[in-house]
């Protein structure tokens, strides 16, 4: 037997075909559904798009468990996802713009999930991620360029790698579909994937990071960069690096969010050429392959929709990296992650301070 699996459950069909194919492959699986007290935002299947962490969902998570005749467990998260919710506030009342996928990967699903799975002797753990563990220990792309989440994966600690498994990280999204199906799932099998951040409802952060930092709804600015005044604002968390509609002002040309100014609570506008930069500086690195000595050519992935540009990364002394891209990028966003990637593998990655000449 290949051994014991905790299987990290969603109620979504990405994760429930992956229960499927881990019991063909002969493993023991234990089906774990982490509660993060996020509230319900609909009243069914087709009016929800979180398809994530809810009371529905794990309603999904038990029948599927109960129907594969697998262990189930649903577990109390609630205070550890508070600290993605506050980091996710915290960033925003920055000037930056969060990424809460990926520190919810890192600090809950990858983390607390194999504190709990060696608890139970579990040999493996698993995720419906499309991703992929190659050669034992390498995290690698799933193979479906549309749903690939690898990038979301880069700040998975190395050791853990060695007990990971991606079950669907081999197929394409119609395939996970007609497994789920020919399983008898068809409660899950035509579940609308998740498409928002799972404590956001209807994607209007601003009343989240308001409710946890109620001092960004502070009036201020927005101006050119030679300093011209265009406009007032109510709070730099509704605005992004690159954004260009919703801005309330009216300069005649198309303008794109530049800089945001958290301690001058001001909003930088300019050109669309104003957003490019040559390079990145990195913070918070990890590295999933040996730290290199130097320059190291990669393939640069600056978000989650970015496909990914020539690059060399090199390591700096306290875990921070400079990026040097082939070719200047636009809307290289603070807060926002990096990716380093050779081929499919990802070699690492870390947090965006700030652009680079």
């Amino acid at each position: 037997m290949p051994g014991r699996v905790v299987l990290a459950m969603s109620g979504g069909v990405d994760s429930s075909a992956a229960a499927v194919l881990l019991r063909r492959q002969g493993y023991e699986v234990v089906g774990l559904f982490m509660r993060t007290g996020v509230e319900d935002h609909g009243s069914s299947h087709a009016d929800r798009k979180k398809g994530c962490c809810s009371a529905v969902d794990a309603g999904d998570a038990r029948r599927v468990a109960d129907r594969l005749d697998i262990p189930f467990h649903a577990l109390d998260f609630e205070a550890e996802f508070g600290r993605v919710i506050d980091y996710f506030a915290a960033e925003y009342a920055r000037g930056r713009t969060p990424n809460p996928c990926v520190v919810c990967n890192t600090w809950l699903k990858f983390g607390q999930l194999w504190a709990f799975g060696r608890q139970l002797g579990a040999d493996h753990i698993a995720t419906g991620h499309y991703a992929r563990i190659v050669n034992g220990s390498e995290l690698h792309k799933g193979l479906d360029p549309d749903k690939d989440q690898s990038y979301v994966l880069h700040g998975i600690r190395r050791e853990v790698l060695p007990h990971l498994l991606f079950p669907v990280g081999g197929y394409t999204k119609p395939e996970i579909r007609v497994i789920a199906r020919e399983a008898g799932l068809l409660g899950v099998a035509d579940k609308p994937d998740s498409v928002e951040i799972c404590f956001v409802p209807g994607g209007d952060h601003t009343a989240v990071v308001r409710q946890r930092r109620p001092e960004v709804a502070t009036a201020g600015i927005i101006r050119e960069k030679d300093g011209t005044i265009l406009g007032e604002h109510d709070g730099i968390d509704r605005f992004t690096v690159g954004q260009r509609k919703g801005l309330g002002v009216a300069a005649g040309r198309k303008r794109f969010v530049l800089e945001l100014l958290p301690e001058r609570n001001e909003v930088v506008v300019g050109d669309a050429e104003d957003l490019l930069a040559g390079g990145l500086v990195a913070s918070g690195v990890n590295w999933l392959m040996d730290e290199p000595a130097g320059p190291l050519p990669c393939s640069a992935k600056i978000r989650y929709r970015h496909a990914g540009v020539p690059a060399t990364v090199t390591a700096l002394l306290g875990g921070g990296a400079v990026v040097r891209f082939a070719e200047p990028q636009p809307a290289v966003t603070p807060g926002q992650a990096v990716a380093f990637y050779a081929g499919s593998r990802v070699l690492g990655g870390g947090w965006i301070e700030r652009a680079a000449e």
